[in-house]
């Protein structure tokens, strides 16, 4: 399993709205990429930080997602003008519960 960690940066106040657009918009779209796995997502209220891990069933389908997930990552941040600080891939090496 492999997940792709994107970092944003938003105004507190908009974090309610990305979550709604999250559910909405990216979710679905996500839903439709082979070998998509699942999705979490992880927010500071009080700084705006927050991460979305997206978790595939392999490193090839992760990178096969790359241009799709670059589409929707602009769009979420487009959506409340937040800011994408970074993206990160990783192998996932132990999973509890999951």
């Amino acid at each position: 399993m492999h997940a792709r960690v994107s970092h944003f940066q938003d105004d507190p106040a908009n974090l309610d709205e990305a979550e709604r657009f999250a559910i909405e918009k990216i979710v679905p779209a996500a839903q439709q990429q082979p070998g998509f796995l699942g999705l979490l997502s992880l927010i500071d209220r009080h700084s705006g930080a927050s991460l979305a891990i997206t978790l595939w069933e392999s490193e090839q389908a992760m990178r096969d997602s790359e241009a799709a997930a670059d589409r929707l990552r602009g769009d979420s941040a487009a959506h409340t003008d937040a800011t994408i600080t970074s993206v990160e891939r990783y192998e996932v090496s132990l999973r509890v519960g999951l």
